[in-house]
């Protein structure tokens, strides 16, 4: 007989899964009560049990009489319910394991989009060699043989990534040394030429010289002959910040071509008189951080004028210029004892070296001192070769720079990307 029919004829039994045995009403609420109980224990005990299954046969239970073939015998009801089945759950997860969703900064079991994009970049390899005998062999063999780089390529393309590295903001860098011919100007236009071919662009080389410096006839010529003269006079067409744009400054600096930077040049006109004040330096290098993502500062050899200390207080980096020249060199390190004593502040990590070599040959133990020296005081130096390119003193032929000059002088660019 069915449930239903028992319950339409009045009789409230139920029918137990494992006897076919029929209970009271009195024993089926002792058996419920018991139910419970066991369950209870039983889910507490899951919380504390090891997550993965246990080795071996299942626990054992107190066995369960089969059910007889016929009807069900007659006689007493039981003494109390059959023994309960263990209840049927799932293994609860490890308690180190996070559900999906979870707040930021908790441990999350799935990879988000940003996580892979991260991880593919992180797994990416610098590519064939092109250089030497690995890149020979790749062009010979038309790819099927294509060896790794070697470690000279391997720190090239590294030098490159480093200089490519954005910024959170413009940042200025000051070329300085007191004394003439300390290689500043050619050191700027070397490293204009290196930011802007490597970087794409966004790049100004300044000449903030007090009166007159020699950046504008270095660097490639233009059809205007405006300065920062003219800038300082003109101003007041880019307070407007919403209508005032880059191409504005076209008037103002000098492209470089190829080279991808722009040269503001220092005045050039022989009947002004007057210098360049702490004022006007502040307000022309609020305006070029405006517009230009690194900014290269040519100072002059006037240490003590307005504009070179307002240069040095604003550079994000200073970069000492010298020649392998016992005064140039001395210069140098005159220059940062008069900084420090100033009052400038962290000198050795605000400061790398640029020696250039002043001809073919030069005193290789007066070089190896000077870098001895710089090194205690800077955080860094940079040995740049000679370059017959560079001695004419006229227009910097660009496509002409040897490519040790162009490799060294990445590296030296390189180590100021890092230290900004």
């Amino acid at each position: 007989m069915s449930q239903d029919a028992w319950s339409s004829a009045g009789s409230r039994h139920d029918h137990d899964d494992t006897s076919d045995r029929l209970y009271s009403t009195d024993e089926l609420a002792v058996y419920a009560a018991a139910h419970r109980d066991s369950s209870a224990a039983a889910e507490s005990d899951a919380a504390y049990r090891p997550t993965a299954a246990p080795v071996g046969p299942p626990p054992s239970y107190p066995p369960t009489a089969a059910a007889p073939a016929g009807p069900p015998p007659a006689g007493p009801p039981p003494a109390g319910p059959p023994p309960a089945a263990p209840p049927t759950s799932h293994a609860a997860p490890p308690a180190d394991a996070p559900a999906q969703g979870q707040d930021d900064g908790e441990v999350r079991r799935f990879m988000t989009a940003t996580d892979f994009l991260d991880r593919r970049d992180a797994s990416q390899e610098h590519g064939p060699a092109t250089w030497g005998w690995r890149g020979t062999v790749r062009r010979w063999s038309g790819g099927l043989i294509s060896p790794k780089m070697g470690p000279a390529e391997r720190s090239y393309e590294e030098d490159r990534r480093t200089i490519q590295r954005d910024f959170d903001g413009p940042r200025t860098i000051a070329f300085i040394n007191p004394k003439g011919g300390a290689a500043k100007t050619t050191g700027v236009l070397a490293a204009g030429y290196t930011f802007g071919t490597v970087r794409g662009g966004g790049v100004v080389a300044w000449d903030n010289n007090e009166t007159r410096g020699t950046l504008g006839i270095r660097g490639t010529r233009s059809t205007h002959r405006n300065t920062t003269r003219e800038l300082l006079e003109d101003l007041e067409r880019f307070t407007d910040v919403y209508q005032s744009r880059i191409g504005d400054l076209g008037a103002f600096v000098r492209s470089q071509g190829d080279a991808h930077f722009d040269v503001l040049a220092s005045d050039e006109r022989p009947d002004v008189t007057g210098t360049i004040r702490a004022q006007d330096f502040d307000a022309v290098h609020k305006l070029l951080e405006r517009f230009y993502r690194v900014i290269l500062i040519d100072t002059g050899n006037n240490m003590r004028a307005e504009n070179w200390l307002a240069a040095a207080g604003a550079a994000d980096l200073l970069v000492v210029t010298s020649t392998v020249r016992e005064d140039t060199g001395y210069s140098g390190l005159w220059m940062l004892d008069a900084l420090q004593d100033a009052g400038y502040q962290n000198l050795k990590h605000k400061a790398i070296t640029v020696l250039s070599d002043p001809s073919a040959n030069v005193d290789a133990k007066l070089a190896n001192d000077l870098v001895d020296v710089y090194q205690q005081r800077t955080r860094d130096v940079f040995r740049v070769p000679y370059d017959p390119a560079l001695v004419a003193g006229s227009v910097v032929p660009y496509a002409q720079l040897s490519a040790n000059t162009r490799r060294q002088w990445l590296q030296a660019c390189a180590g100021m990307a890092a230290a900004l």
